[in-house]
């Protein structure tokens, strides 16, 4: 009997966000020094703002003597490594499966690759509108934000197309 094909050739959209997210932040470091200076990009909206990041989504644990570090690393490995294993039993046309853990896979990998060259995850796209203001991310982040909620609104109306 011959194995179905299953989703793991949708990592290739895991490497497409890894370089576009090294690419990036290699950009990032060598034109918005000094860190910290806003570079307008749409005025009042969207600046260029280079920041470095110890810890995880809005610097959670960022202030940790470095033990942080590691425990980043091991999440991502770990949680990469299931979302692998997922995708090598999902069918290769099963996209909306597929496509949301290939970008959360894609964009874990690129922050750990921060993680273990600098011990911090550089960020440079800063959102904000008057007095608000999101926290300062990065590409990977973006993958893993999109694949998330893909994952939980596709996972909300999966089978109601079909009543």
């Amino acid at each position: 009997m011959k194995p179905k094909p299953n989703a793991l050739n949708w990592l290739l959209l895991s490497a497409v966000v890894i370089v576009l997210d090294q690419l990036s932040k290699w950009w990032a470091l060598a034109a918005l020094q000094p860190a910290g200076t806003p570079h307008p990009v749409i005025p009042g909206f969207l600046n260029w703002t280079l920041a470095f990041n110890k810890g995880a989504a809005f610097s959670f644990l960022a202030a940790g003597d470095g033990w942080q570090r590691w425990f980043f690393v091991l999440l991502a490995v770990v949680i990469s490594g299931v979302l692998v294993s997922w995708l090598s039993r999902t069918p290769r046309g099963d996209w909306k499966t597929a496509l949301p853990v290939s970008l959360i896979v894609g964009g874990a990998l690129g922050n750990l690759i921060d993680r273990l060259h600098a011990s911090q995850v550089t960020d440079f796209i800063h959102v904000y509108f008057r007095e608000w203001n999101y926290p300062v991310f990065n590409f990977a982040d973006c993958g893993i934000t999109v694949g998330a909620v893909a994952l939980v609104v596709f996972g909300l109306f999966q089978g109601k197309s079909k009543a």
